[in-house]
């Protein structure tokens, strides 16, 4: 078994260093079986644990933020706090040689030219562990603290304004008569929406009322995060190669060429283009540690049939 894990490890990672004396030293001895919920560290931190039997791979970190627009869920300690809830203090080779050691397929980053291709590979299932103020242990889906963006301006496309309508000046209802753009910003209200539709009649002015309210309720995420595995650079001065996801992106919720993990839908990292925020509500205190459980899901072995005599 323990064989194959460094094998696993060691597929399409020639280029990276991973200290796999670490796993060999916890190599049991033959006749002797392991219990079901042995971990075993994948760096010096301990801060990436394997548990084979249990398909997971286990990342010890901490909430370290809880309000505003993410470009991560998780990064790598000292990277890219602003914009992520959690950090993990390991290398981004780390978690990727996890996942294959788990059998995980290496998908492809995210395509921006010539048209978007979303990032692929195997699909990661990520759940959060943590101890709340009363000591009681909590388990939710890491998508549970991730919801659409709402704090950002929603636009459509309006070719003229009604003449009959006056927008209110005290609301966030503007129309860029230039652009022919109507503009919201914010999570539109049941009030402001049936307000705004009394306004006009007009039914061009209606559908972007409606889909305003539409675009700017809250909601958790429900994209799927996949096993993209970043890609490596090449120094021209020193012709060294390197691994990209170690600047920070380790799993993402927009999408990166340089992320480990990614999500499948189209979420741009520009400032205009963040679909998706913390959902603080859910989320414990900064400084809380948490367990970031990372497990794919990973197709059936297909058995050969055998022939009918």
């Amino acid at each position: 078994m323990m064989a194959t894990w460094v094998a696993r490890l060691g597929l399409g990672l020639c280029l990276l260093t991973i200290d796999f004396s670490v796993i060999i030293a916890a190599d049991p001895p033959a006749k002797t079986e392991q219990p079901a919920t042995k971990l075993v560290p994948l760096n010096k931190q301990e801060t990436v644990l394997l548990d084979a039997a249990g398909k997971r791979l286990i990342l010890k970190g901490e909430i370290v933020l809880r309000e505003g627009l993410l470009e991560l869920l998780v990064c790598l300690k000292q990277t890219k706090e602003h914009e992520s809830i959690l950090s993990v203090a390991t290398k981004a080779q780390t978690v990727h040689a996890g996942l294959l050691a788990l059998g995980a397929d290496v998908g492809s980053p995210v395509k921006f030219t010539p048209e978007f291709q979303p990032p692929q590979g195997t699909k990661i299932d990520i759940f959060v562990s943590w101890t709340d103020e009363n000591g009681k242990p909590q388990r939710v889906p890491a998508a549970s603290w991730v919801r659409t963006a709402t704090q950002r301006y929603f636009i459509e496309k309006l070719a003229k304004l009604p003449p009959d309508i006056r927008l209110p000046k005290d609301k966030n209802l503007k129309y860029d008569e230039k652009q022919g753009e109507m503009l919201w910003y914010g999570s539109m209200t049941k009030p402001d929406r049936d307000q705004f539709l009394k306004l006009s009649k007009d039914p061009a002015y209606q559908k972007v009322i409606r889909s305003f309210f539409e675009q700017s309720q809250m909601r958790e995420m429900k994209a799927d995060w996949v096993f993209a595995g970043s890609g490596f650079f090449t120094d021209e001065k020193s012709g060294e190669k390197y691994y990209q996801a170690e600047a920070g992106d380790l799993i993402c919720v927009a999408n990166f060429a340089s992320s480990v993990v990614d999500i499948n839908a189209e979420s741009s990292a520009t400032n205009d283009g963040l679909l998706f925020e913390a959902y603080t509500d859910r989320i414990p205190p900064i400084g809380t540690k948490v367990d970031i459980e990372l497990l794919p899901v990973l197709k059936p072995v297909e058995r050969p049939k055998s022939e009918d005599k």
